[in-house]
């Protein structure tokens, strides 16, 4: 297809004003990570209790994104949104005036946060319900970049901490947050062919189609990779090589600008391609980087390279899931989008706080990177299992004109 048919074919307004809620929403979902070497230094947390911090925001945004999936439904996408940026913009006013010095309020604002990270589970239906098949995985792949707020946390956050004090950046999200939200009450608007509201025992028939468990365990490992990393490459590189709070952030940054970058272009690839195609050399890919990383590398920049690769792989396997989730379950996407969504949110959170048990109890990352890459693997051979099945039945080309 022609990328002007592509613009043609939805609403370009909608699809950007779902790309900038999601893009600051992720900014402040893993702000706690970029900030986590300060905090911790001055609320004295072990290793293990930082990978807990970072990751309960994931944790807490899997789960959010179910309950974000039904009002989804119910609500239709842009007001479950409105509600959700209202949540989280409470939330960060209260850690801004509260006295976060405890480990045990700041596991109580990750849990706030993570209704930042549902807002996965409204920018991608609020986008994908205005696009024909054939442009599912384009359309979700820019939606899905709002990935990229994660960088703008890990550039930002830690030298506004040292300038200001980690509590005030807090204050200084609410301000492109209430710009983000101006832009999406004004431009986004709910498709006119959205499917009915459903029942709860509907909702629970979705997780009886076995292809519902194989999509939420695909996520789990490239979304699950993609944010865990996010979280924790701040507290990693200035752990595993001395690096500032600041430089540590700029490197993390790298990571993440490369991987929320390329979701949009595996969405392309995959329209153009197929999706199993796509997923399958981005497993591989990313199995192999992150075996490295696991070693272990002697400088920081050989291994930021390494990890810009993995989170390069990782990313484009994110869009890739998404072109092919639209297909399969069309007309549940809100619900799957929640299910998987949490998926990916339960994969990071696991591996977020992996990574701080594994320093803690090992003095070293590797066990952690390790097990994550072999999942990584585990998933590339579930893919050759279902593969055929799938380009028979709901993939083949008499059931849809997207490319499986």
């Amino acid at each position: 297809m022609q990328k002007t048919s592509f613009w043609k074919a939805g609403h370009t307004p909608t699809l950007l004003a779902a790309f900038f809620y999601f893009d600051l929403s992720f900014m402040v979902w893993v702000i706690l990570g970029p900030l986590g070497v300060q905090i911790s230094k001055d609320l004295g947390l072990t290793a293990a209790q930082k990978g807990l911090v970072v990751a309960t925001p994931l944790l807490a945004g899997a789960l959010l994104r179910i309950v974000m999936g039904v009002l989804v439904d119910h609500l239709k996408p842009k007001k479950a949104g409105a509600i959700g940026q209202t949540i989280v913009m409470l939330g960060m006013l209260w850690a801004w005036l509260g006295k976060l010095q405890s480990y045990e309020s700041l596991l109580f604002l990750g849990v706030i946060l993570g209704v930042a990270g549902a807002a996965f589970a409204v920018a991608l239906p609020l986008a994908s319900r205005w696009y024909p098949p054939e442009h599912q995985g384009t359309a979700l792949g820019i939606a899905g970049a709002g990935n990229s707020g994660t960088a703008f946390a890990a550039l930002f956050a830690p030298s506004l901490g040292l300038a200001f004090g980690w509590q005030n950046v807090f204050g200084m999200c609410l301000i492109p947050l209430s710009v983000a939200f101006v832009v999406y009450m004004t431009f986004a608007k709910d498709a006119p062919a959205a499917p009915p509201p459903k029942s709860l025992p509907e909702y629970l028939h979705v997780l009886r189609d076995k292809d519902a468990w194989w999509f939420m365990f695909f996520y789990s490992v490239t979304f699950g990779g993609f944010s865990g990393l996010a979280s924790s490459l701040t507290i990693y590189f200035n752990s595993q090589y001395g690096l500032s709070p600041v430089t540590a952030g700029y490197f993390t940054a790298a990571c993440v600008f490369a991987g929320s970058m390329v979701r949009p272009m595996g969405g392309r690839i995959s329209d153009r391609i197929g999706g199993i195609r796509t997923l399958s050399v981005m497993y591989a890919l990313a199995a192999t980087f992150l075996f490295i990383a696991s070693v272990g590398l002697a400088s920081s920049t050989a291994a930021v390279i390494v990890f810009v690769l993995a989170m390069l792989a990782l990313g484009t396997g994110n869009g890739a899931v998404f072109q092919l989730v639209p297909q399969r379950f069309r007309k549940e996407i809100g619900v799957m989008t929640g299910l998987v969504g949490m998926a990916g949110g339960i994969g990071g959170f696991y591996l977020a706080s992996s990574l701080g048990y594994s320093k803690q109890l090992t003095g070293s990352y590797q066990i952690g990177l390790t097990i994550f890459a072999s999942l990584a693997l585990v998933a590339l051979f579930g893919l050759s299992i279902v593969k055929a099945r799938w380009r028979t039945t709901w993939g083949s080309s008499a059931m849809t004109t997207a490319r499986i």
